[in-house]
């Protein structure tokens, strides 16, 4: 696949849009950390409330064991606790994890610190922030990407339907695939991670029906519920050697959903001329070293969702309502697309992203 060069994706807030156009515009100012749209998930908050400081309120986060700077959603998370501290003047304090079985000590000695409100980050934190919550519960509890069917009444779950712009995504790949190949791969067999992947999927068996091609999905079989993994979050190197089993098969657009580890699956397609569609945070902003092989990136509001979270807490407006970000709400959209892509296929991406919002498309 040949490619010209293309222009780097470096807006902060705007980028987060789905653009008709498909252009992306240069920033001067760019410090390559990823950000979201500018919607919260809460209208409830007024612009007087908004303006208030609240420096005797402490707000602090764990991090899953990624670590905060993952150009994925541990990093996105922790802009949103950074920006909480620059916006309201907060008190901030984290804890870094390296490995699983640190979770609840790292949660705990945010408690013993006297946080006014903890975030943990990540799916796999849920069991240990459940627990903490129970304990301390006079500390508001944000989690992003887990709910609770019963949650404690200071526990709130921060939750994104990622399975709407992964569908985008996935007809966006098919439709732009040569080869009538695409591949994706996970980290982890978690629900957080196979939402993107089946979203994917089934954006690909839309582009199908539509057109009477058929493409194929290398990686992941949402019947069977069955795939590609990591196992893990952090090896770049099993993630590159993961896409290029794929792109030995044929495959010539790659969608990892395995954080850092899915770096390699960028690398492998960028060194095969290959595209690459980013998750999270808008890859030309995370991982701008990939920009040029980046078809789009399916980008999760998490930085949003947990300042708003940070105000409510420290306003007195908490409640342990689950948020779920959607393409409606903002909480959940698509990166600007390459500007390799047509005009005729990114009006259809922008077609069926409203066919999304106002419900005449279903996405499982």
């Amino acid at each position: 696949m040949k490619r010209t060069a293309r222009i780097a994706a470096m807006g902060v807030i705007a980028a987060l849009a789905l653009t008709a156009c498909g252009d992306r515009e240069e920033d001067a100012n760019d410090d390559s950390s990823p950000s979201s749209a500018e919607s919260s998930p809460t209208e409830e908050t007024s612009a007087t409330q908004a303006a208030e400081q609240f420096p005797d309120f402490k707000a602090c986060m764990v991090s899953d064991s990624g670590g905060f700077d993952d150009k994925s959603f541990n990093q996105t998370s922790h802009l949103g606790l950074e920006n909480a501290a620059a916006n309201y003047g907060i008190q901030t304090a984290e804890a870094e994890s390296t490995d699983p079985s640190q979770f609840e000590d790292n949660i705990q000695s945010l408690v013993d610190e006297g946080c006014n409100q903890i975030t943990t980050v990540g799916f796999l934190l849920g069991d240990a922030t459940e627990a903490a919550a129970k304990k301390a519960k006079d500390v508001d509890f944000a989690i992003v990407d887990f709910a609770y069917e019963k949650p404690t009444p200071n526990l709130k779950g921060l939750t994104f339907n990622t399975a709407e712009p992964s569908f985008l995504a996935g007809y966006l790949a098919a439709a732009e695939s040569e080869s009538g190949i695409v591949g994706t791969f996970g980290g982890l067999n978690i629900p957080t991670v196979t939402i993107f992947m089946t979203g994917f999927y089934n954006g690909v068996q839309h582009y199908n029906e539509e057109t009477g091609e058929q493409v194929e999905v290398l990686g992941w079989d949402p019947a069977k519920e069955e795939g590609s993994f990591t196992e893990d979050f952090e090896n770049q190197n099993l993630g590159e050697d993961l896409a290029k089993q794929m792109i030995g098969q044929g495959a010539d657009v790659i969608f990892p959903v395995a954080g850092p580890a899915g770096l390699g699956g960028l690398k492998a397609a960028q060194d095969a001329d290959a595209w690459g569609i980013w998750v999270d945070t808008d890859g030309c902003q995370s991982a701008a070293e990939y920009c040029d092989s980046l078809l789009t990136s399916v980008v999760k509001g998490m930085d949003v969702a947990v300042e708003q979270a940070i105000l409510d807490s420290a306003s007195g407006n908490f409640t342990n309502e689950v948020y779920s970000g959607t393409l409606e709400n903002g909480g959940v959209s698509l990166a600007p697309l390459s500007d390799e892509v047509d005009e005729e296929t990114a009006a259809k991406i922008e077609e069926l992203k409203a066919g999304i919002i106002d419900g005449s498309i279903t996405v499982e």
